[in-house]
């Protein structure tokens, strides 16, 4: 079978993720789809040339525009600031390409929704960077959630933590830019949270919603690099317009209720996602930063003998393992990537519906864009109504 060649939009923090994931998947991801890091694209000529060579990529090019339209290129990697996300994609999806797009997918609901739309009239495989679902212990979550194992879920509790934002004189990058980013800690931490529990719980029906902004006002940034940037000691100050934190409770169509926190604002806490799910026989509770592990309670075991167990997911038979290390090396966030991408690679070449699809980007853009409104009029909102 012919490779799929991939043309990689970003070389920072999210493009070297994915440029690393695409060179592993040769090395350990024996298939009949082999992938190829043939173009990479960015707007900066001597940067791009020294980031092509170190992440592998023979050509360049310094305008998506022509990245799309190149017959050496079957699928695009978008890994840009959010607010290029749609106009990429849709030229990408225009020219016959596969389309993987970092998420959030779009600035709105609305936005998403008409890239899942051409994306689904044009039959081009389409996935959005939900990164986390691809750790093997939520995988194994899903699987024992399917298999009747919590039974009934009443309850799902999320949160994601990060502290780099707390100093008020770090400078206002892209990430507190709403015109750029869309929103702040609930589409950049907050999306991954609502995703995880539509992929374990299913869909969200109602949303009530709080936010804030702690520091209202930042250093104008000079240059940004990765997630951070610098500001000049008199720089002037710009007003910061998305949420430093968001928090909601959610009604899901199942009946179960949703508890979601996300903020950048938790001192202490780098990457801290944690998700618990309690059923009428049992509870799941996973914590990213110990992403080797799912924490299991079962209320069927014998009366004397219950009590959280701790599963060490790095074997052969779990998902994934079979493809990395012996029992008991774990691997890190970097594979995760891998994972997704290797799903994407293999649905695109054999014509199959890839997960998570645009459509699933489009509606965690809704429920994101309902806690927004929930927020402003301080009341519960149906998921769709904006």
């Amino acid at each position: 079978m012919k490779p799929i060649r991939f043309g990689l939009v970003g070389y920072k923090f999210m493009g070297k993720a994915h440029a690393n994931a695409l060179s592993r998947l040769p090395m350990f991801f024996e298939t009949d789809v082999p992938v190829e890091r043939a173009v990479l694209c960015g707007r900066d000529a001597q940067w791009l040339e020294q980031a092509a060579a170190t992440l592998g990529f023979s050509k360049t090019e310094t305008d998506w525009r022509k990245l799309v339209e190149r017959e050496d290129v079957d699928a695009i990697d978008i890994t840009a600031p959010s607010n290029a996300h749609k106009e990429i994609a849709l030229a990408a999806i225009k020219a016959g390409k596969h389309v993987f797009c970092e998420k959030p997918l779009a600035l709105t609901a609305a936005d998403a929704r008409e890239m899942e739309s051409a994306a689904m009239e044009a039959g081009v495989a389409n996935q959005v960077g939900f990164n986390y679902r691809f750790a093997p212990a939520l995988v194994l979550a899903k699987r024992l959630i399917d298999d009747g194992k919590i039974g009934r879920i009443f309850h799902f509790r999320g949160s994601f933590l990060q502290d780099w934002i707390i100093d008020p004189e770090f400078p206002k990058v892209w990430r507190l830019d709403k015109s750029v980013c869309g929103s702040g800690a609930l589409g950049d931490l907050g999306a991954h949270v609502i995703d995880a529990a539509r992929y374990l719980v299913g869909e969200i029906e109602e949303v009530s919603g709080a936010q804030t902004t702690f520091v209202k006002e930042r250093p104008v940034v000079e240059r940004m690099t990765g997630l951070s940037g610098k500001a000049s000691a008199d720089a002037p100050r710009a007003k910061v317009d998305v949420d430093d934190a968001s928090a909601f409770i959610a009604r899901f169509e199942s009946g179960a209720m949703g508890l979601f926190e996300a903020t950048r604002f938790a001192q202490g806490h780098k990457n801290d996602m944690r998700l618990e799910i309690n059923g009428e026989k049992g509870s799941l509770r996973f914590e990213f930063e110990r992403m080797n592990e799912l924490w299991y309670f079962s209320a069927e075991d014998e009366p004397g003998e219950q009590g959280w167990r701790m599963i060490q997911v790095s074997e052969g038979i779990h998902p994934y393992w079979d493809r990395w290390w012996p029992a008991g090396h774990v691997i890190g966030f970097p594979e995760t990537f891998a994972h997704e991408l290797y799903e994407f690679a293999q649905r695109a070449a054999q014509g199959q519906a890839c997960s998570p699809s645009f459509a699933d980007g489009a509606r965690v853009a809704e429920i994101m864009d309902a806690v927004e409104l929930s927020a402003r009029r301080r009341a519960w909102v149906a998921v769709g109504e904006v």
